[in-house]
């Protein structure tokens, strides 16, 4: 059961660090070069579409999955597991944070701005959710690498 879990682990944080770096190497790069109106009508469409099963499962279980892993190897399992796994959990959990704190309100706000003008809208989006989804690129990389640091302990 163990090894189910942290192996569940590794493999929605590792699915949730390529969505980031995703962004951060292609879809944001691309729409660099758009103008303001084709930049907010597929981020805002993006921002729509993402919110499904799919990416919840791998969201959500990304910080359930290494949580209850981390909980088996305290209890019970090797201790040279626990740590990595620890380590991972906490990686992703600043990312939920970062998520939570930054890029839900962003794209709120962004949603929230319709068509109206898509020049002041743009400004106050993209300046700052680029830098923070690199962060969170790194924290769930850092959560991938970590798990697999586990998978080779377990």
């Amino acid at each position: 059961m163990r090894i189910v879990v942290l192996l569940a682990a590794t493999i929605t944080s590792g699915m949730m660090a390529g969505l980031f770096y995703a962004y951060s190497i292609s879809v944001m790069p691309a729409l660099r070069g758009a103008d303001a109106v084709v930049f907010v009508e597929v981020m805002q469409r993006i921002n729509r579409v993402i919110t499904n099963g799919w990416f919840a499962i791998c969201f959500v279980g990304a910080l359930v999955f290494p949580a209850i892993a981390t909980v088996l190897y305290a209890v019970s399992g090797p201790a040279a597991v626990l740590l990595p796994t620890a380590i991972g959990l906490i990686l992703y959990a600043g990312q939920i944070a970062l998520t939570a704190g930054l890029h839900i309100p962003l794209n709120n706000a962004l949603d929230a701005a319709g068509r109206a003008d898509p020049e002041r809208a743009r400004r106050a989006f993209e300046p700052r959710w680029v830098p923070g989804n690199h962060a969170r690129t790194l924290l769930c990389t850092g959560s991938f690498a970590s798990l697999c640091w586990a998978l080779t302990q377990a």
